[in-house]
């Protein structure tokens, strides 16, 4: 079952490749938000392998790092929560390795931060964690300047999705 996940979900990255650089979201100009917003929600849908309208992001800055949550907006929702599982924790192992190819995807662009936390690989923790309707990736690093590049990730994040989540760093507890 995991090798097909992941093979289905390599397979709807590559496939989604070839259409974007085919030029087929030429109705949505460069300038065009509305457009720009409809692209990182399709290609994050077929990225994450569940829907952004069944579920919920948030992006917390800390002191030492930060964390990315998704939740089921219904906890009933088993499947959504566990697809929301199976994509987190395949996201922290990618992140780990230095591969951020998925949030390069979903927003089209290389987002801020992530070429230090490439070059910073080996100084960043990320770890998942289950929570009660979906899960958790907590990054954690002692290094200033990762601690910087994450954050620059994260607040990208929160602007980009729209999710409206403080931007303030709190105390890592």
């Amino acid at each position: 079952m995991r090798r097909f996940v992941l093979a289905f979900t390599v397979g709807a990255i590559l496939t989604l490749l070839s259409h974007v650089a085919a030029g087929q979201d030429k109705e949505h100009p460069q300038g065009d938000q509305a457009g720009h917003n409809a692209g990182v929600d399709m290609r994050g849908d077929h990225a994450m392998g569940f829907s952004h309208e069944n579920s919920i992001h948030h992006f917390h800055l800390y002191s030492d790092g930060g964390a990315i949550e998704v939740v089921a907006n219904d906890p009933k929702d088993e499947a959504t929560r566990e697809q929301i599982r199976m994509h987190l924790g395949h996201i922290a192992q990618m992140f780990s390795a230095g591969n951020f190819n998925v949030p390069m995807f979903i927003h089209d662009r290389t987002p801020p931060g992530v070429p230090i936390m490439e070059a910073k690989k080996d100084a960043i923790h990320y770890k998942f964690e289950h929570t009660r309707i979906g899960g958790q990736i907590r990054i954690t690093t002692a290094d200033s300047d990762a601690v910087t590049a994450i954050h620059e990730f994260l607040v990208f994040q929160i602007q980009d999705h729209k999710t409206g989540d403080s931007i303030t760093v709190r105390t890592a507890n």
